[in-house]
């Protein structure tokens, strides 16, 4: 595997990138954005193929890289259900698995420094955002945090993994660089608590000022995504033009999310599946898409419009004509309400 944590001076933020193996898929964790041309060196010198980026929580202390890398290599953005950010790809929520090539992390729902902050599990590691630090833990006192919600959070997942799992901040301010449960539990001076109520007693007093960059990162960072506007920069279907011709749909759906997305939300009825992951394969010459492409319409779809929006931007590149995509993906259609069918 590879692995790589690499550290921003200015926030001290951890971002980790992570991959099976070299020429392969490869993800990264919480990136900066002034570090962005850094990242995407880094991607080209180990010859990988960034998929996703994830955001643990809405930052407040820097503005993330997820928005820049999108438009860079038409990635898919991924944060929990719970954030507030206008637009992310994909949201993930309490044990969720996220997936890329030969890699598999399972999302955990760690509220507490902020409602919507989530850690992620691989295997031996842990990459705990801002919920849990080395020998020390995240605040609580803004973004809708809460010190009893971070307790659960605390010990009732993450210290009860196995000890020895190595723990992955989101941030260090003395250059520790990883920790493990077994140590944290013996040696956090924050985790020496026998109650809830006396850890929220120590976090309700801990005076801290607010990160010099908040009012200005926690604004870019609810706006990340591709906005409503910008799903616009391509040929276009509106969920009420779709509706009014449902069921006597002109042409091809084609539904490009994942498959736990599908399975967790349901489908479009009567939908094709090419994961965006792989679409450029269903695009080339000898994909399905190219020969349903050059007889009748195709209809993109995903969450909430940005993959779809990528997708009929590469469909153009590889030669296809005649694709469209749906803004504001299958959340619009099941608001507006649209038919919808289990799937799996």
């Amino acid at each position: 595997m590879i692995f790589r944590q690499l550290f921003d001076k200015t926030s001290s933020t951890y971002t980790y990138l992570m991959a099976s193996r070299a020429g392969g898929e490869a993800l990264l964790i919480d990136p900066v954005f002034e570090n962005t041309s850094r990242y995407l060196k880094l991607l080209e010198e180990l010859d990988l193929k960034l998929v996703k980026v994830v955001d643990t929580h809405i930052h407040a202390d820097h503005v993330s890289a997820m928005g820049a890398l999108r438009d860079a290599t038409r990635c898919v953005t991924v944060m929990g259900e719970q954030s507030p950010a206008e637009v992310v790809s994909m949201r993930v929520a309490d044990n969720d698995k996220l997936t890329i090539e030969g890699l598999s992390l399972t999302a955990l729902h760690t509220p507490g420094h902020t409602s919507e902050s989530y850690s992620f599990l691989m295997d031996d590691r842990v990459f705990t955002g801002d919920t849990l630090l080395i020998r020390g833990t995240g605040r609580t006192d803004f973004q809708n945090g809460d010190p009893y919600d971070q307790y659960h959070s605390l010990f009732e997942r993450l210290l009860k993994l196995p000890a020895q799992t190595m723990v992955y901040p989101g941030h260090d301010y003395k250059g520790d660089t990883v920790s493990t449960v077994g140590e944290e539990k013996a040696f956090n001076p924050r985790l020496q608590v026998k109650s809830a109520d006396e850890y929220a007693e120590i976090m309700n007093n801990l005076n801290l000022a607010n990160p010099a960059m908040m009012d200005v990162a926690v604004p870019e960072n609810i706006k990340q995504g591709l906005m409503l506007s910008a799903q616009h920069r391509v040929p276009a279907v509106e969920v009420e033009t779709l509706l009014a011709e449902w069921p006597g749909v002109d042409g091809h759906l084609v539904d490009i999310r994942e498959e736990g997305e599908r399975q967790r939300h349901g489908a479009i009825p009567g939908s094709i599946h090419a994961p965006y992951g792989r679409f450029d394969q269903y695009c080339c010459a000898s994909g399905p898409l190219a020969g349903l492409a050059r007889s009748s319409r195709i209809l993109l779809y995903c969450a909430v419009g940005e993959r779809s929006t990528l997708a009929v931007e590469i469909a153009g590149e590889l030669g296809l004509k005649n694709v469209a995509h749906l803004p504001g993906g299958f959340t619009a259609w099941a608001q507006a309400g649209g038919a919808v069918e289990q799937v799996g």
